[in-house]
This record gives C-alpha cells, sequence and structure tokens, in this order.
C-alpha cells in the first residue's frame, strides 16, 4: 500500500472498519457515495458488491478514481480517527459466483464471521452471491488523528512507481 506514518495509521484503520463510504463519479460528473465494507490484503482495498447493484460497478468502470472514507467512530470500533484514502479501482466479474470467495471469503470471514450462517442459506438467497468485487489500488492517504478535520491532514502518497 503507501508507507508513511499516515499510511500506517489508514492501514489500521482498514483493517478494523466494518464499514465505510465509498465516493465514486457519477457519468454526469457528480459524486455518488456509498456504504461498503472495507476489506484488506495488504497491499490493496478490496470490497465487494452484488451485481444487482450494478450502477455502482457501471459508475467505477466509467471512472476508475474513487475515495474511501472511515469516518464512522461506530463502524470503527470505537476509533475516533478520521481517513480519506484515494485510489485507482477496478471490477472483478469473470465469474461472479465463484471468483469472489477465492479473493475475499477469508478476509470477509475473518471481519464478518456470521457470514458462515447466510453461506448455509446460500440456496434461499441465490442473488445474494452473485457478487463482484472491487480492488482499489491506494494512491493517497489524508489521516487525521482523534478525528480532528479542523487540523491540515497527514497526507501519504504512493511512490511515484507505483502510482504510475
Amino acid at each position: 500500500m503507501l508507507t508513511g506514518s499516515g499510511a500506517v495509521h489508514g492501514e489500521a484503520m482498514v483493517e478494523t472498519a466494518l464499514g465505510s463510504e465509498v465516493t465514486l463519479i457519477r457519468a454526469d460528473g457528480r459524486p455518488i457515495t456509498h456504504p461498503l465494507s472495507p476489506l484488506y490484503d495488504g497491499d490493496r482495498i478490496l470490497m465487494h458488491s452484488s451485481t444487482r447493484c450494478s450502477k455502482k460497478l457501471e459508475h467505477i468502470k466509467a471512472n476508475p478514481r474513487v475515495a474511501v472514507s472511515l469516518s464512522d467512530p461506530v463502524g470503527n470500533k470505537g476509533l475516533t480517527d478520521r481517513a480519506t484514502i484515494q485510489g485507482d479501482a477496478r471490477v472483478i466479474e469473470d465469474d461472479p459466483h465463484r471468483q469472489w470467495e477465492k479473493l475475499i471469503l477469508q478476509l470477509w470471514r475473518a471481519k464478518e464471521p456470521a457470514i458462515d450462517d447466510f453461506l448455509k442459506a446460500r440456496v434461499a438467497l441465490p442473488l445474494f452471491f452473485e457478487r463482484s468485487v472491487i480492488e482499489i489500488t491506494p494512491r493517497r492517504c489524508l489521516f487525521w488523528p482523534n478525528g480532528d478535520t479542523s487540523e491540515p491532514p497527514l497526507v501519504t502518497d504512493a511512490p511515484a512507481e507505483v502510482a504510475a
């Protein structure tokens, strides 16, 4: 991912957060924000979406620039820090029935053990399990210690060879 003090804290927040706000750019150029659960594999932020929610996937395909905001103390298990991670996203949807399992199931299970109950009911919820994976390569992290957004954030940019 990124290196630097703010980035280290941002990574920890992604690993902890149960929810985030992901801002995408619509076709008309206006931003739109969706709640999504962030997962982190050590290099990339991974999220997932039902293929039934194709608008957000269409927005990403049209404009891959996204921002992930981690700002809710409840969703961040009591952390009051704030972070925004800007990056480039891509949609992985080669096999919406099984590919997501290979890419995110272990990470999702670690963060949300209740997913196993849903997996047991897979036959009853078939459309829930048609999923696309959103892979975000971080380019910049803005981090506000203690959530104080009245102060300038710690800013960490990706190394030039990663950002290119």
